[in-house]
């Protein structure tokens, strides 16, 4: 097992106030993803351990990861840096102290990530953590507005505390990169669809945060297949991203994005419409205010579009004071 780095070891301009480290306790965080691994191919599209050398040049950009013997991160992996980057964004705006060093429950972390909590899930996220901590980047990529090149892991180290006699994690320690909590503190961050947690092909997830990324909240975005390839970190041959790429264009599940075919080789990533369900009562500016001193952390606006599909599940009953009903629907949550 990868030994970390103890918790008091840690440098005292870690974080904001000098924290030692950070206890990742904040219920309901918004997802957040780190613009740099958003933009570039990270990530192992693959199923299988992932041994290649990944070499890439973008813009201006270039990239190098090398995997251990154990493979290159995937991007299922990244769920664990997703959720690592959601609890100290929300600890940011509520103007708590952040660290990059975090204290988690594994369990928090797989729910939150829509992951499997039997014994194999646990199993897989121990290995999760051991191809992060592996996974060597080179780069010039700019986090928090500087360009700096240099090598390093996406965690620098990590430890699991567990019950004797094979009993279940209790906790986990995790220390990220300085490039990644870079990134944080810079607030070069987006928030994702919790949807996304539940798209299980890895081509699927890459073309959610690619749309996320380049389309955001534009009307469109227009990319060439060749260069949508290149970003997506596909290693198939050309057709058989085509290929790959139709089917999910037909069976659309992305969230929030609807992808097409367009002559001369593109494709073209438009925003959904907002569903039915996201149209609903209006809450005043005191009410998400009110919310947030009820969850500290919380993304209200998440919160406040939860709470209007629930609205709209319910029969969209009719309310006589909808700031109202929206607090005490939050103060059930918190109790729940």
């Amino acid at each position: 097992m990868a030994s970390a780095k103890q918790t008091s070891g840690v440098p005292a301009t870690d974080g904001p106030g000098g924290a030692d480290f950070f206890v990742c306790d904040l219920f309901d965080a918004a997802p957040k993803d780190d613009l740099g691994t958003m933009e570039h191919p990270i990530f192992s599209l693959s199923t299988r351990p992932d041994r290649r050398v990944l070499s890439y040049a973008h813009n201006g950009t270039t990239l190098e990861v090398t995997p251990s013997v154990k493979g290159r991160a995937t991007i299922h992996d990244k769920d664990i840096l997703i959720y690592c980057v959601s609890q100290l964004m929300a600890a940011l705006n509520a103007g708590r102290e952040v660290s990059r060093t975090l204290q988690l429950k594994a369990h928090d972390l797989m729910v939150a990530t829509n992951r499997d909590t039997s014994g194999d899930g646990y199993a897989r996220l121990k290995e999760a953590f051991e191809r992060l901590a592996g996974t060597r980047i080179t780069t010039n990529m700019e986090t928090g507005g500087i360009e700096t090149t240099r090598g390093f892991g996406l965690i620098d180290s990590w430890e699991i505390l567990r019950r004797s006699r094979g009993g279940r994690m209790i906790s986990v320690t995790v220390t990220l990169s300085e490039w990644l909590f870079r990134a944080v503190l810079a607030k070069s961050v987006l928030t994702l669809s919790r949807d996304y947690f539940r798209l299980r092909k890895p081509l699927e997830r890459r073309l959610y945060e690619l749309a996320r990324k380049h389309c955001g909240r534009q009307r469109s975005w227009q990319v060439s297949l060749g260069t949508l390839h290149k970003k997506a970190g596909s290693t198939a041959p050309l057709r058989v991203f085509r290929a790959a790429l139709r089917k999910i264009i037909a069976e659309g599940n992305l969230p929030d994005y609807l992808l097409r075919e367009a002559p001369g080789d593109m494709i073209v990533v438009e925003r959904q419409r907002a569903p039915r369900s996201a149209v609903g009562p209006h809450l005043s500016d005191e009410a998400l205010d009110a919310a947030r001193a009820l969850r500290p952390g919380a993304d209200v606006h998440a919160l406040a579009a939860r709470w209007r599909s629930w609205w709209d599940e319910t029969g969209r009953p009719r309310l006589g004071n909808a700031d109202a009903a929206f607090l005490g629907w939050v103060k059930a949550q918190e109790r729940g």
